[in-house]
């Protein structure tokens, strides 16, 4: 969606007209709240907001799913050690830090 500039809105404007704002989202407007000239935040109609949750869960959870592929991938080719054996090496590592 593009933002116009009559959605740019500052804060002491949208106190005085909240109402009528929160109608123009609800009919598919976003508006941008600037406080002091800067952008301060957006008012979106509450289904989006859900929308881009859920949005960003799938995109966490695809994150997660590549991640375990790149860790399968990793097994398959070999490139693990075992959990106790790795940490050995680093007690070792820390003793031999210490140490010296």
């Amino acid at each position: 969606m593009t933002i116009s500039a009559a959605d740019v809105i500052p804060l002491s404007q949208a106190r005085a007209t909240l109402s009528d704002l929160a109608d123009q989202v609800r009919a598919g407007a976003e508006k941008i709240i600037t406080k002091n000239g800067e952008s301060y935040v957006a008012l979106i109609d509450a289904q989006r907001l859900d929308y881009y949750h859920r949005l960003e869960r799938e995109r966490i959870h695809l994150l997660l799913v590549d991640e375990a592929g790149k860790g399968l991938a990793d097994v398959a080719a070999g490139k693990v050690k075992g959990a106790r054996g790795a940490l050995s090496a680093l007690k070792r590592r820390r003793v031999a830090q210490g140490a010296g």
